[in-house]
């Protein structure tokens, strides 16, 4: 009964633009829950939803992305109490994100259909676990999805592989050859890259984006170069620009190569592995 229709909206935004402090922004709970909805119904899409602790309670931040209008819309809202209002069961697309929530900064999302832990870490502010008991903050300690029947059989993958993945535990469900269900634990390796970012920029910050995963090296780094100059108005070089895009492309280019030869390899075609990961190093070098 909570899901109404927003009578505010978040405040709308370019790219690497900035905007007014959060009180400037602020909804109700249900307001912003409602906004996200509406939102993503419009074609928007979430690219961040998380909660921030300040001295009187969580503050929730929501980030939408409209592709078509190249346009980000940014609203926030101040939790009163120890809960706010999912909306996972009509927007699938923030299960994980208030997952993260819960577990950051201590605050549930009430009518979340699968509230497990997305990690293992504690709470922002060191306080200890954000996790209730029956799930203690120990890494794969947690619920999964079961599917019952005595020929029904399950298969655990990880969280320790033998490629050039990072650390996750794959749990399927099969009946024969097919499978019913797969449920993805992670949260086995935490770098602190988020806490290490704050204070900055320094001379670290520009590594710490670019490595905080190998395949997005040009996109983070292009993004966190994005944000310091929107907060200090500055404006790119139109050669700045295209290179920029001219690395994001070839970055995006390598990725999907790589991607179509991950997917050949995993079904045994590997003619067609090995050639992607040729072109792939065509698009690195």
């Amino acid at each position: 009964g909570w899901l109404m229709t927003a009578t505010a909206a978040p405040e709308r935004c370019t790219s690497s633009g900035a905007l007014p402090l959060p009180a400037a922004l602020a909804m109700a709970p249900e307001e912003l829950a409602a906004a996200l909805v509406q939102g993503v119904e419009r074609g928007q899409r979430v690219v961040a939803y998380f909660g921030t602790m300040e001295r009187t309670g969580v503050r929730l931040y929501l980030v939408l992305a409209d592709d078509a209008g190249a346009e980000l819309a940014v609203g926030t809202a101040k939790v009163a109490g120890e809960s706010f209002p999912s909306v996972a069961a009509v927007c699938p697309q923030v299960q994980l994100f208030e997952r993260e929530i819960a577990e950051q900064v201590g605050v549930q999302p009430i009518g979340h259909p699968w509230a497990k832990p997305v990690r293992f870490a504690p709470r922002l502010d060191g306080s200890g676990s954000a996790q209730s008991e029956r799930f203690p903050g120990v890494p794969g300690l947690m619920d999964y999805f079961r599917v019952d029947g005595a020929q029904v059989h399950e298969v655990g993958v990880g969280p320790v592989h033998a490629g050039v993945i990072e650390p996750g535990h794959f749990r399927f469900q099969c009946h024969g050859e097919e499978v019913f269900f797969l449920e993805i634990s992670l949260g086995y390796q935490h770098r602190g890259i988020e806490r290490a970012l704050a204070g900055g920029p320094d001379r670290r910050s520009i590594h710490y984006a670019e490595t905080a995963a190998g395949d997005t090296t040009i996109g983070h780094a292009t993004a966190s170069c994005s944000v310091m100059g929107g907060l200090a108005v500055v404006r790119l070089p139109a050669r700045g620009a295209a290179l920029r895009g001219i690395a994001l492309e070839l970055e995006r280019l390598a990725n999907h190569a790589g991607d179509l030869g991950a997917l050949a390899g995993d079904v045994g075609f590997l003619p067609t592995a090995s050639f992607c990961g040729r072109i792939r190093g065509d698009y690195l070098n």
